[in-house]
């Protein structure tokens, strides 16, 4: 299974996105296909993003069952530690506060 999320993201790229998954919310994106289709559909995300952010999660034999690949700007990054996939949180600009 492989899920991906957008946000921000123009209505070209969700539109391409809906040919191949299902929107379940607005911007999730679920399917399940091979590592071959799943890597030809990111590179897509990649090419259509333009300002908005991603991320791609799916299962496989790794410690968690999964393993994900985040794009474009966002306070979370992946970081590995010791082997496992884990989400570490930018700060917020002091501007940036509500």
């Amino acid at each position: 299974m492989l899920v991906i999320v957008v946000e921000n993201a123009p209505p070209r790229l969700r539109g391409r996105l809906a040919v191949w998954l299902l929107e379940v919310r607005a911007g999730v994106y679920v399917g399940s296909y091979s590592r071959r289709v799943r890597e030809h559909i990111w590179s897509q995300v990649e090419e259509g993003i333009d300002d908005g952010n991603a991320v791609l999660v799916w299962g496989s034999t790794a410690e968690a069952g999964f393993e994900f690949r985040t794009l474009g700007p966002n306070r979370r990054l992946p970081v590995d530690f010791d082997g496992v996939q884990l989400v570490s949180f930018h700060p917020e600009a002091p501007g940036d506060a509500p």
